[in-house]
């Protein structure tokens, strides 16, 4: 989608005033009369969310008014005027007065003018924003336009974004920076040393693979970011019902976040070397899909016995973790959408982080506020890894019991991460399953603006 943002010099645009129930009386007093009256016969009480067009003396919009919650309101949501473009006219606007976050709201327009339109002509209005003073425009543009690109990934259907499609995506968008690419598919898998990828994706018909992207200097600091991939989960032979299946176009929100966060990071050229890792399957039921209980080496030499061919997020950043960690990267960032736990724990818009380092866990805690892009800390809790322990085998995917699912595979995934000065686990959702300010229904960017932040500080 082309930049919402209006950077041509002297262009007439439309005045947005933001307006709280506390300020309304207020502010109504400065309205010409007829306007004024107009607003009180609408009867417009300045609510979150009501938005007024007040209509000039020739008939054009002279101004909107636009409802936000009260400074201090527990439900106060920094994305509110993302509710603009749904609720307005073609046309350029400006913001007459600050917002809560000026930054927050200019970024939360962008992002609520997204519409999906692969499949039928979009309904998106035709609306541009005059950036706020003081805006880094460049920089609001580059993390929409990001978020936009994992929303796309995740909204197209599987059909249409197996691993295969995945894997050009990442090719092209490596290509766009000069990053260097390589893919290594199938069968292949297994001569490279990445066994549980191969497990996992060879029931389907399409081929399972790892794609693998580097970009920057060399003597920069290593951040290796690792995204699940799986591009549609049917359960194997472990079926999830109907209803559990019908979101798993989705659970390759990790890799479409991982690839955003790469784009915001290779645009802003910050100085690290970034490696990319995405294990791209399709958890598939066939003859030879992987079984309950059958065992398998794992690149760092760990055997994993299958408790559930459900739990096979965690098998693939498995080898990938494993693989990234050989290069003892200064940080190791993984995304995946990997447990129903997170979901009960914490809803679909909070996603747990893991970590034990302190420091990052802070910075992580900070960003995601500064952001608004929510996440919570959940803790790495040694008591139970124990519970991950396998009779026959070095661990188990899965443990029988149903407590702290969330918990157990962020242990999981630790043990195949030794030599990273830090690592920082994330268990995505991405969808938004209802439309919020900024947030249309669907796929969604999750954490990675939060990431990109941190990132930005240390390495800008």
């Amino acid at each position: 989608m082309p930049s919402v943002f209006e950077t041509a010099p002297g262009v007439s645009a439309i005045p947005i005033t933001f307006v709280t129930t506390s300020s309304w009386e207020v502010l109504r007093e400065t309205l010409p009369p007829q306007a004024g009256q107009f607003a009180v016969a609408s009867a417009f009480a300045a609510k979150p969310g009501a938005c007024l067009i007040l209509p000039a003396g020739d008939g054009q919009i002279a101004q909107v008014l636009f409802g936000l919650e009260d400074p201090g309101a527990r439900s106060l949501d920094l994305f509110r005027p993302g509710q603009l473009p749904g609720l307005l006219p073609p046309g350029t606007y400006r913001f007459a007065n600050a917002p809560h976050d000026t930054r927050l709201a200019a970024l939360a327009f962008a992002l609520g003018s997204y519409r999906f339109s692969r499949y039928r002509k979009s309904d998106a209005p035709d609306l541009r924003l005059v950036p706020p003073d003081g805006i880094d425009i460049a920089e609001l543009t580059r993390i929409a336009d990001a978020a936009m690109l994992a929303r796309d990934l995740i909204n197209t259907p599987s059909n249409d974004m197996g691993p295969e499609e995945l894997a050009a995506a990442a090719q092209s968008l490596a290509g766009s920076f000069a990053a260097s690419f390589r893919c290594v598919i199938g069968d292949d898998l297994m001569r490279e040393n990445l066994p549980l990828i191969h497990a996992v994706g060879m029931a389907s018909t399409r081929a399972p693979r790892l794609i693998d992207f580097t970009w920057g200097n060399p003597a920069h600091p290593k951040v290796t970011l690792v995204g699940k991939g799986v591009c549609f989960d049917s359960g194997g032979l472990d079926l999830k019902p109907s209803s559990g299946m019908l979101l798993m176009k989705k659970d390759m929100g990790g890799a479409a976040n991982v690839l955003a966060l790469a784009k915001m990071v290779m645009q802003a050229s910050l100085k690290i070397r970034l490696r990319v890792l995405i294990p791209a399957v399709e958890n598939a039921v066939s003859g030879n899909a992987f079984r309950p209980l059958d065992v398998f080496a794992s690149r760092k030499g760990l055997t994993v016995e299958i408790g559930n061919t459900d739990a096979e997020g965690r098998l693939v950043l498995a080898d990938a973790l494993a693989l990234a960690d050989e290069e003892a990267p200064d940080l190791l960032i993984d995304l995946g959408t990997l447990t129903g736990a997170a979901r009960v724990a914490l809803g679909p818009d909070l996603p747990p982080f893991y970590t034990s380092d302190e420091a990052l866990a802070q910075d992580v805690a900070r960003c995601a506020t500064a952001e608004n892009d929510p996440l919570w800390r959940m803790p790495l809790w040694p008591a139970y890894d124990s519970w991950l322990d396998s009779r026959v085998a070095n661990v188990t995917n899965a443990p029988s019991g149903t407590f702290a699912g969330s918990i157990t595979c962020a242990l999981f995934l630790q043990r195949f991460v030794e030599q990273a000065r830090s690592w920082l686990h994330v268990d995505i959702f991405a969808w938004t399953p209802s439309a919020k300010p900024g947030r249309p229904e669907g796929g969604e960017c999750q954490a990675a603006r939060a990431i990109y932040k941190l990132l930005s500080e240390r390495y800008g």
